[in-house]
Order: structure tokens, then C-alpha cells, then sequence
């Protein structure tokens, strides 16, 4: 039986929901917006300089509601599938022409230039400074962003299970006592002596639990590794 693929998107869309409907997410960012734009002016004549917009100017009204996510429902997405999310310059694929038309279409659709893009995609995708499925956003403020495009494979169903031992030092832990139990059972009766008792057995785990620790610590210092926490939104190599 063949497991299915998970869609990043619906699991942004799923946690996103839990907080409220789409309509309400609307009127809310509308509130925040409309805010914000009376505290920005009066910052931008008080500083009396060419300020660099980070958010782009979309048309409120013509926003697709399930396309709108903040920054951390992303977060916490990208931590339990250990993604990263980046700005576009440190991503090293290739952009499908869908992905190029759409921005296209909603510059045209909004009568405003996008730019500031970041994307959520596997370490491998980027290029990252020294010390598999890609979706390309646009800010919006206010810790919001607005999903352009998506593209590529859906990411391994296992995925989320394969990456959980990332997401703590306390998983991580659990997972190296799971597999000390496993490789205790393993060991066959009788080994280490004729009669073997429970506090034998004690002896083996711990034995166990002292190798298989100082494996996965010696693969995680000596290739740099982080916990998921750690990464999501590190520009860095060292991380991966």
C-alpha cells in the first residue's frame, strides 16, 4: 500500500485554519493594515528619507485567502518537515515558467511591482553561505506572506517522521534509547555470561546507549548538524 505524498501547502492551509476562517484572517490583516498605514507615515515624515518598502502592496480585495500565511505557521511547518525558508537569492533551482507568469499576472492583477520573494524548499535547494518541493512568496507585512506558486513533488509521506528526531535535543534522545532497547534485544542470551540476569541486561542498554550516543553526536559535530528550530530560517551551511 502505497502511502500519500504530503502537500506542504494543505499542511500551511491546516494549521492556518485552526486559528480562524478565511474571512476573519481578511478583516483581520485589513485592521492591521490600515493601522500600520497611519503609523508609517507619520515615522516616514518624521525620519524625512526614502524609505525601502519590504512589503508589497496588494489589493486587499483581491487577495485569494488561502494563499495568506504568517510567519509562524511557516515556521512551524518548516520545523517539522526541516525545511528552509529563504530569501530567492540563495535559492540555486530553476523557476518553471507557471511560477514567472504568475507573478506576472499579479502584477498586472494588483497594478503593483513584486519583489522581496522568499521561498520555502530543502537545504539542497539553496546555495547557502559558508559558516523538494519549493514555494515562492511574496511579503506582505506585518509577518505575512502571500503563497505565489508552488511546484516540483509533493514532499515523502514519511517525511515528518523521518525529520522528528531533528526537532529537539529531547527527540533526539528518546530516538537513541529507543534504538538502545532495540539493539539490547538483539543480543542473544547467554553472551556475556551462562546466566544472564536483569541487571546484565541493565549493563547492555547502557553499554548501547553509550555507543549509539557517541555515534550520533560524532556524525552530528563532525557534518555540522542543527535541530530543525535551528535552521528554518538560517542562511548558513554549517546548519544543514
Amino acid at each position: 500500500m502505497l502511502l500519500p505524498r504530503i502537500n506542504i501547502q494543505e499542511r500551511l492551509l491546516k494549521e492556518r485554519n485552526k486559528q480562524g476562517t478565511g474571512e476573519d484572517i481578511l478583516a483581520q490583516i485589513e485592521r492591521i493594515f490600515e493601522q500600520d498605514r497611519f503609523r508609517e507615515s507619520g515615522i516616514l515624515h518624521t525620519l524625512k528619507g526614502v524609505n525601502k518598502e519590504d512589503a508589497v502592496a496588494f489589493d486587499i480585495n483581491l487577495l485569494d485567502k488561502d494563499r495568506i500565511f504568517h510567519s509562524k505557521q511557516i515556521q512551524k511547518i518548516c520545523i517539522t518537515y526541516r525545511l528552509r525558508f529563504l530569501d530567492t537569492k540563495y535559492f540555486k533551482g530553476k523557476y518553471p515558467q507557471a511560477a514567472l507568469d504568475e507573478i506576472k499576472y499579479l502584477e498586472n492583477k494588483h497594478h503593483t511591482p513584486l519583489s522581496n520573494f522568499k521561498i520555502i524548499a530543502p537545504s539542497k535547494m539553496f546555495v547557502l553561505e559558508k559558516a523538494d518541493d519549493p514555494l515562492l512568496f511574496a511579503p506582505m507585512g506585518n509577518d505575512y506572506f502571500y503563497l505565489i506558486h508552488t511546484w516540483g513533488n509533493d514532499l515523502h509521506p514519511l517525511r515528518k517522521l523521518f525529520m522528528w528526531p531533528f526537532k529537539s535535543f529531547e527527540n533526539l534522545i528518546v530516538l537513541i534509547v529507543l534504538l538502545s532497547l532495540l539493539a539490547t534485544l538483539l543480543v542473544p542470551d547467554g553472551l556475556f555470561a551462562k546466566d544472564q540476569n536483569f541487571s546484565q541486561d541493565i549493563m547492555v542498554f547502557f553499554f548501547m546507549f553509550k555507543s549509539i550516543a557517541a555515534i550520533v553526536l560524532f556524525y552530528g559535530f563532525a557534518l555540522g548538524k542543527n535541530f530543525n528550530p535551528a535552521i528554518w530560517n538560517s542562511k548558513y551551511d554549517k546548519t544543514r
